[in-house]
């Protein structure tokens, strides 16, 4: 067949050109169970299959009359197989988070009025069951995992018919690219969550105009554990099925360093935060080590942190890295499985001094730009070293039109922007605008060619002076601290810039231990002179890459991280500012109280 025009179409595309022994793969009882593209097929067929015989009605057009379908759980072959069988019928897939809390959860059922759900394991099933008749539209409810007393996922496959399987092939024929697919809810870092109308049309240009840019083939592997619930993932893994490129799902998050020398993938994808753990766990390795080791360790991540893209430094340093390279480097990439061709960024920007360090240690890192509404890419840095530049989100992909609005808002336009928002006409004539869609990202283009992203346009907040200030920027360079694991910018209609900092609590205590500070609890900790001094140096030290107007002149520490868990984190892990505003306001009222006043300003 010619290339994929609908999502299903990866199938028989794959079973034509790059039929796999391991389509997906996912550990089971402790063993790489593998699913060929052949099996991976008659599953999906007979998954189809079944859920017409659970109700689920074929090749309904209207988009508010197909039926949904919703999942909730991790990264695994049979989340895409559900999506792909769902897909095939015309039915429409909705994912959820598994950490969505109880309110967004019964937001989300009711407003997608899913008919069916399935959930991963007992933990995911009781959090549903817990409200389980404030989602009348729920018919049943099967689970992935086998569980005691619970209706098992491959039920379905065994209420597969045969006899129906010529309809199936007749609805798949009637579907068109132009019909919804997906519905996503962002749950984003403020407000409601947003029923995002995805198409097949939508996802697929996304696909298509990719697939050239990753350096993957059929003999390449990947390693997935980015939620498959966010459309970034999603999209990657049709791109690795449409390039024959077999997937296998980490455990969890927990053993990805183990899975990564199991699979020995060329590829993985990842948000910056994860990035940033990674990093730092090999600097506390370089740390434990003595003498000339330690000495070879640091001498190499220096150069690393010189590195350009572009532009060649030299003889000497050349020479320098290709020996930094051999000695050092090779062990960093040994860890990641040995065969990493490249690692995509996506969610949120990564800081330049990691992006320098990895590439320069033999690990491209190929940092793209987009949202849910737009499929979601815009624009990314390709593998060739021309096309990437440190600092920037890359040349915009083909087929997609961007331009910057006066105000310095990023409007794009072209086959991946969304149909809309479901059921909400009214957020859709907001965000898409004479056939532009406003990103809420502010941006410039570099040398007519590269993107970079500069703030979120309502996250640019006044001080009360009068003056505009961009907190991205300067928590991405303030959380190049080994000290600073997490940090929020204050001050809008405030007579200064502030922050909110959550400690490294692990290379805190390490720094504490070796001058003999003692404590029994994080805020305790917080309190002492010399810890608050350190911080003190390390805002000291990064104010000063920004305006007075920027910089920080007072902050507050806290005790504890914030979490996805906790609600002050989105799933891609990025801050709600809104929540931790609410949150924190005693400790943000603080650092603007009168001297003398009761709040301590820089530990609380």
């Amino acid at each position: 067949m010619d290339q994929p025009q609908r999502l299903f179409d990866v199938i028989n595309f794959q079973l034509e050109h790059y039929p796999k022994e391991d389509m997906l793969a996912a550990k089971e009882n402790g063993q790489w169970r593998k699913y060929s593209t052949r099996e991976v097929s008659e599953i999906v067929m007979k998954f189809s299959s079944g859920l017409l015989k659970l109700g689920i009605r074929p090749g309904i057009k209207e988009n508010e009359e197909k039926d949904k379908i919703a999942v909730i759980a991790p990264n695994r072959p049979e989340w895409i197989m559900t999506d792909l069988a769902c897909q095939q019928l015309g039915a429409v897939l909705t994912p959820i988070y598994p950490t969505i809390s109880q309110h967004e959860l019964e937001f989300v059922l009711n407003n997608a009025e899913a008919r069916l759900l399935f959930v991963n394991d007992k933990e995911l099933l009781e959090k549903v069951l817990e409200a389980r008749d404030k989602f009348p539209t729920i018919r049943e409810i099967f689970t992935f995992e086998k569980v005691e007393g619970a209706r098992h996922w491959k039920e379905v496959l065994e209420m597969g018919d045969p006899a129906n399987y010529e309809l199936i092939e007749q609805t798949k024929a009637n579907i068109s690219p132009e019909e919804l697919v997906t519905i996503i809810y962002t749950s984003g870092t403020t407000g409601t969550p947003k029923g995002v109308m995805l198409s097949h049309r939508n996802v697929v240009s996304n696909v298509m105009a990719c697939k050239p840019y990753l350096p993957v083939n059929s003999d390449s592997k990947a390693l997935s554990f980015l939620p498959l619930n966010h459309i970034f993932e999603r999209m990657v893994t049709y791109l690795y099925l449409t390039k024959g490129v077999p997937i296998y799902y980490a455990e969890n998050m927990d053993k990805i360093g183990e899975n990564l020398k199991e699979v020995k993938p060329t590829i993985f994808t990842t948000v910056p935060r994860l990035l940033e753990k990674v990093y730092e766990k090999i600097m506390a390795t370089g740390l434990e080590l003595k003498g000339i080791k330690r000495a070879l360790f640091f001498w190499s991540v220096d150069l690393g942190k010189r590195y350009e893209i572009n532009k060649d430094q030299g003889l000497w340093y050349n020479l320098q890295l290709k020996l930094a390279n051999k000695l050092v480097f090779s062990k960093w990439r040994a860890a990641l499985g040995g065969n990493i061709q490249a690692i995509v960024n996506g969610a949120a920007a990564c800081q330049v001094r990691l992006l320098k360090i990895f590439t320069s240690a033999g690990i491209p890192i190929m940092e793209g730009y987009g949202l849910t509404e737009t499929s979601p890419v815009i624009s990314v840095n390709r593998f060739k070293v021309e096309d990437r530049m440190f600092g920037t989100v890359g040349p915009i992909i083909d087929g997609v039109e961007v331009k910057i609005a006066e105000d310095g808002e990023i409007l794009a336009k072209g086959p991946n922007i969304t149909m809309g928002y479901y059921k909400r006409p009214d957020l859709t004539a907001d965000a898409i605008k004479d056939g532009w869609f406003h990103t809420g990202d502010i941006g410039v283009i570099i040398d007519n060619k590269f993107l970079k992203i500069t703030d979120r346009k309502k996250e640019l907040f006044k001080t009360s002076g009068g003056k505009f200030v961009a907190p991205q920027p300067i928590e991405n360079k303030f959380k190049e601290s080994p000290y600073i694991e997490q940090l929020m910018v204050v001050g809008e209609d405030r007579k200064f810039t502030g922050a909110l900092i959550v400690p490294s609590f692990g290379n805190l205590k390490k720094w504490a231990e070796k001058r003999g500070l003692n404590w029994t609890t994080n805020e305790e900790m917080l309190k002492n002179p010399e810890i608050k001094d350190l911080f003190k140096q390390a805002v000291d030290k990064y104010n000063q890459f920004f305006n007075h107007i920027e910089q920080v002149k007072k902050f507050a520490l806290l005790p504890q991280e914030w979490t996805v868990d906790a609600g002050e984190l989105t799933p891609t892990l990025k801050v709600k500012r809104k929540v931790i505003l609410e949150r924190y306001k005693h400790e943000i009222d603080g650092l603007y109280a009168p001297a003398g006043g009761k709040v301590d300003i820089e530990s609380i």
